[in-house]
């Protein structure tokens, strides 16, 4: 898709003018009900429909259909990151009021520092077609990463501070409590870090740990980086109505590494084709419609099975509280 700089240009104007308008609508701390999530998630994937249908109508098919694919991508491996925003969140104990300001900012870091990531990569596949086979083998590898550790139930109790969050809070200091919304505060004549300021750091540097799979992942969908840039744009400003809206039901979604890694997997083989293709081998690739088929279909079954699963587990835990409770009443009576 050739896109002029002047479309780039009005496209981040756009982009930028949303995220101010969500700004302003937010910028009052307040606790987000369920009913205030939920309408501004569907405000967001609606913007993002519109998007792309509008490069259907005035690009073409392809691109649409790029945008599409990338998009879903892009916003299924979002929310297997909203767990770790939750054990951030819960490590620097964020008053509820704060935690849409935290997330509003944190995500504005993340697609800063993904826009970085989206031309740097867009560089080194224009320069080098052999990096194809590197972002395959690399995401096959996260694939079988995901599967070994949904089938070791391993469960991330805890999250760690990174080498970069650490020489910052290092180097300015922290306060030892909230002071509202403010970032820095002056304490003895020195101007230091808030909590406030420090998780935010702490969402949008570690989103760039995740970038490592999901910009790989997007590339193997489309090698417009006009498209690469909007489709993950528009999945991470939904992100944050979409904590507030699912954050109690993520533990039900218990097969959702098991679908991801399906995911990861097929865009991996789909690179490693693509790049056997550039080489000059005759191998089938895997159009676009087919991947949004593939992508689609794993995310609905996967939630299908996870709700059914979680279902039947909590019916289990149901029936073995009764039976305790029946025990116990025998045992007291005997005695």
């Amino acid at each position: 898709m050739d896109v002029s700089m002047t479309l780039w240009v009005l496209t981040i104007l756009g982009l930028g003018a949303l995220i101010a308008a969500d700004f302003f609508i937010g910028r009052k701390p307040h606790e987000v009900s369920v009913k205030e999530a939920g309408t501004w998630t569907v405000v967001w994937i609606v913007l993002a429909a519109l998007f792309g249908l509008g490069l259907l109508f005035f690009g073409n098919s392809q691109a649409s259909g790029e945008f599409f694919a990338g998009y879903i991508t892009e916003k299924s491996l979002s929310v297997d990151n909203l767990f770790v925003f939750i054990l951030i969140m819960a490590k620097f104990a964020v008053p509820s009021h704060l935690q849409q300001r935290v997330l509003l900012v944190g995500v504005v870091i993340a697609l800063v520092l993904r826009t970085i990531f989206i031309a740097a990569g867009a560089a080194i596949i224009a320069n080098f077609s052999w990096v194809f086979y590197l972002f395959g083998a690399f995401l096959i590898y996260t694939a079988w990463k995901l599967i070994q550790e949904a089938r070791a139930d391993e469960d991330e109790d805890e999250w760690e501070e990174n080498r970069l969050l650490k020489s910052v809070e290092k180097k300015f200091g922290v306060a030892d409590r909230y002071h509202g919304t403010k970032l820095f505060i002056r304490n003895n004549g020195k101007r230091i870090m808030t909590p406030l300021m420090v998780v935010m750091l702490a969402i949008g540097t570690t989103d760039v740990l995740f970038a490592l799979d999901s910009i790989p992942a997007i590339f193997g969908l489309t090698q417009d980086p006009y498209i690469v840039f909007t489709a993950n744009a528009f999945a991470l400003m939904g992100l944050r109505q979409l904590y507030f809206l699912i954050g109690g039901l993520l533990k039900k979604l218990v097969h959702l590494s098991y679908g991801l890694s399906v995911i990861l997997g097929f865009i991996g083989v789909k690179l490693v084709l693509h790049a056997l293709h550039e080489s000059g081998v005759h191998v089938p690739e895997i159009s676009i419609p087919v991947s949004l088929a593939v992508i689609g279909g794993v995310l609905i079954v996967t939630t299908i099975t996870s709700l059914i699963a979680s279902k039947r587990q909590a019916e289990r835990e149901a029936a073995a509280g009764v039976t305790d409770a029946d025990d116990t009443a025998k045992d007291s009576i005997g005695a």
